[in-house]
Order: C-alpha cells, then structure tokens, then sequence
C-alpha cells in the first residue's frame, strides 16, 4: 500500500514495490512487467507517476520496454517470454468478435482510445494501434472529430 502522507514519492514506492517483487522472484527475467495502465489502475495514481517509477527501475536495469511489446524484467539482450499474441492484436481481435456477434454493429462507433485502455489496461498507444490495424484490415473506419465506427459488413475483410 502506497503511503500518500509520507516524505517520500509514490513513484519511489511503487518502483520499491517492484523491485521487491523482483527480487523476490515473482517477476522472473524474461518476464512481462504490469503496464503503465495497470500501475495506474492499480495504485490510484497518474500516469506520469507510473512513468517514474518504469524509468527508476530502467536507469537500475532491473527492467526493459520493447515498444509495442511491453515491459519486462532484466536487460534487453535477455530472452523475453513469448505472449502468444501482441496486445493491440488481442483488442483487435476482441473488437472483431464483438462485430461479429452484432454486439458492435456497422456505422456505430466502437469504443474510444480511452474506453479501451480502460477495459485492457493497455497505454494509449496500444490501444491506438489496435484501431489502426483494424481500419488497415478493413473492420473499422474514422470520422475526423467524430471518432471510429464500425464499417458496412460488405467492407469487412473474407476470412
């Protein structure tokens, strides 16, 4: 639990916090690190506090990002544990079920940026690369100031 009253910095008790789990051996090298979004969630706290705390623990080498990947445990050069899927294909694919069950229907909006880094826990860029992928596979288009809508199922792309 993060002490809000203290003398010192909640980005230094959640990177102690890490470090411990670390150093404990429940985040093992290789291994995927909480997303900034789950530190957030988590601890209560802004985004710029958990971004702190990921370069604390990276200035130490304890941690290391692979954009688009995530962030894990030990240095870059070590082998990483495999997700078997990125996380922006994994809210693509989940956007793409929801289509088809007619939960998201065509010419409605899907979730915004921020509604779906809510619900993954993901930073806005994985969210935002999700709705890429799906508008470059043809599941989803933009209106400028409006935000993006699921296109006619004419559109969709063949299995």
């Amino acid at each position: 639990m993060l002490d809000h009253d203290g003398d010192t910095h909640l980005y230094v008790q959640i990177a102690e916090i890490i470090r411990q789990q670390i150093l404990d051996g429940n985040l093992t090298p290789g291994h995927a690190v909480p997303s900034e979004a789950a530190i957030q969630s988590r601890f209560g706290v802004a985004r710029t506090t958990a971004r702190r705390a990921f370069h604390m623990l990276r200035e130490e080498g304890l941690i290391y990002t692979v954009q688009g990947e995530g962030t894990f445990v030990g240095q870059p050069e070590m082998p990483r544990e495999e997700r078997k899927i990125s996380l922006y294909r994994k809210i693509a694919n989940d956007l793409v079920d929801r289509v088809r069950r007619g939960d998201l229907q065509p010419r409605r909006p899907i979730p915004s940026e921020t509604a779906l880094v809510q619900e993954y826990k993901v930073a806005r860029e994985t969210a935002r690369k999700a709705i890429t992928f799906l508008r470059e596979q043809g599941w989803v288009y933009t209106v400028p100031q409006r935000g993006s809508y699921v296109s006619p199922e004419e559109q969709w792309p063949g299995d």
